[in-house]
């Protein structure tokens, strides 16, 4: 019987990997935050701007392909050691 049991499942770069897309997601969020009126009867054209439509939803999309990328090991822990 194969005793794998000692190994973790997350890698210490799958670990700093998993902190940072959780703080690209969270960059995304507040980049999605804002653009409403304190006014109800007033219409405010800040909430289509291309950082709410365009860059916020890629920003949190990149944040949880680098989180599949660190849940799954995908990353050798080699390719950040110095020759």
């Amino acid at each position: 019987m194969n005793d794998n049991n000692d190994k973790m499942a997350l890698t210490p770069i799958g670990f700093v990997l998993l902190i940072a897309g959780l703080l690209i997601m969270v960059l995304g969020y507040v980049l999605m935050a804002g653009g409403g009126s304190d006014d109800p009867n007033v219409f405010n054209n800040a909430m289509f701007d291309a950082r709410r439509l365009v860059v916020a939803p890629v920003t949190i999309v990149l944040g949880v392909v680098v989180e599949i990328v660190a849940i799954m090991g995908w990353v050798k822990p080699d390719i950040f050691k110095k020759k």
